[in-house]
């Protein structure tokens, strides 16, 4: 049985400019209504993360009637996880984060079927996406969320323009991130309000120290830290990988970090600090993933029973010196290479390399901040990054400069696995 759900009830059977004063919805002009809880209870979402917001979601959900959820991450239990992600007890550590929230909920929650899924979220074909009616993110990194944002944008069938032309192909994502005390929740639905990709420009590079100071000119803690794992490790273990979920892996990371530190009198390397370097953690407060969690859900019964109008597009929320949050329309770039199939203009010396066009694409503090990409034209492979046949063929082009591979005001588009199904068109202009 579903437990008594006061102040939803409220919220679903209360007038509405998008359902009638009973709360019902017409489902075609001759089939009988149906209420919004039928709606909540016959939906299909899925929660991406099953970390910080991934719990509290799970939670949010279960308590929100709607029961066919599924959840998906590759990570394992950590005992530092403990303190916040409340599914997890001692016992579950070292075990699938996603199996272990799922079975909490479903013996908890018998009304509930949370489905796990332990693998990336890059081993998952698009049809997979496709099949929910909202997805729910509480991933913890930029390169993850553009992945699914690019993904869950291809799902949508488009005209020459751009357009949607089928709705039942727009799956809404709901997107949430905490750090500290602050978070936001953001609502993205594919090709009719900004994307994921759209705002990227919001996201500060991810932080790396000059290997010149980690080996020579140790400042700060970080610089110990990241001494132990990119340098240390490798020579001491150069057959094994670090495992970054591994508690063995981290204890010695640590302890090797403390004796540099120590060595060279700098204080403030915990083991807190060394799985926040190695592992690129962003700080995390159980009350702001709550809070966020809950804004998260709230948008998806929104979408899924139109009981009331979505949030317009993105809210923040900060904590830190008391309760504030504000909400804005995060606009659409009209160049995003994800949402829009507009050409985009780079003007560029006519001596500059291939090689160096590709250095600018892949630039961390850049515009487009792609992994690996490729090129081609309409009439010619500039360089792919593989199979590996193509990428020996193509290598040769890397050392040419731009103005013997293209025309003046040809367009060259980039493939990145970072962007999956979108590509980047770019108009070369030379200066």
């Amino acid at each position: 049985m579903i437990p008594a759900r006061g102040s939803l009830s409220t919220l679903l059977n209360r007038s509405s400019p998008f359902a009638n004063e009973e709360g019902t919805l017409p489902i075609g002009e001759f089939e009988p209504s149906v209420s919004s809880s039928e709606l909540l209870s016959n939906s299909k979402v899925l929660v991406v993360g099953a970390g910080g917001l991934g719990c509290e979601l799970l939670k949010d959900l279960a308590m929100s009637g709607i029961k066919d959820v599924h959840v998906i991450d590759l990570d394992t239990i950590d005992v530092t996880n403990l303190n916040r992600q409340f599914l997890f007890r001692q016992k579950d550590v070292g075990s699938s984060k996603a199996q272990v929230a799922a079975a909490f909920i479903n013996e908890r929650c018998p009304w509930m079927n949370v489905t796990a899924h332990h693998c990336m979220i890059q081993d998952k074909d698009p049809s997979f996406y496709a099949g929910f009616n909202v997805i729910l993110s509480g991933l913890d990194n930029v390169e993850a969320r553009r992945w699914l944002n690019s993904t869950v944008v291809g799902l949508v069938e488009v005209d020459e323009d751009g357009d949607p032309i089928d709705p039942e192909s727009i799956v809404p994502i709901i997107d949430g991130g905490t750090e500290g005390f602050a978070g936001q929740t953001r609502v993205i639905i594919p090709r009719i309000t900004s994307c994921f990709e759209c705002s990227l420009d919001a996201f500060p590079p991810q932080k790396n120290f000059p290997l010149c100071t980690i080996a020579e000119t140790p400042r700060k803690p970080e610089h110990c830290i990241a001494y132990a794992s990119i340098l240390l490790w490798p020579k001491e273990f150069p057959d094994k990988k670090l495992d970054k979920d591994s508690p063995e892996d981290m204890k010695w990371v640590f302890e090797r970090a403390l004796e540099r530190a120590t060595k060279y009198n700098i204080d403030g390397v915990t083991y807190m600090l060394t799985m926040g370097v190695v592992k690129n953690i962003i700080p995390a407060v159980a009350s702001t993933n709550a809070i966020v969690s809950a804004a998260c859900v709230l948008e998806a019964v929104k979408i899924l029973t139109f009981c009331s109008q979505t949030l317009n597009t993105y809210m923040m929320y900060m904590g830190s010196e008391g309760v504030y949050s504000h909400t804005f329309v995060y606009e659409r770039k009209e160049d995003c290479p994800v949402s829009s199939s507009k050409v985009r203009t780079l003007t560029v010396p006519p001596t500059m390399t291939l090689n160096e066009l590709l250095q600018r694409l892949s630039d961390n503090d850049g515009d487009f901040r792609l992994k690996a990409p490729s090129m081609t034209t309409s009439t010619k492979t500039l360089y792919m990054q593989k199979p590996p046949a193509l990428n020996a063929a193509s290598r040769p082009n890397l050392d040419k400069a731009l103005s013997d591979l293209v025309d003046d005001g040809e367009e060259i588009a980039v493939t990145d696995s970072v962007l999956q199904h979108a590509h980047l068109s770019l108009a070369i202009r030379f200066q």
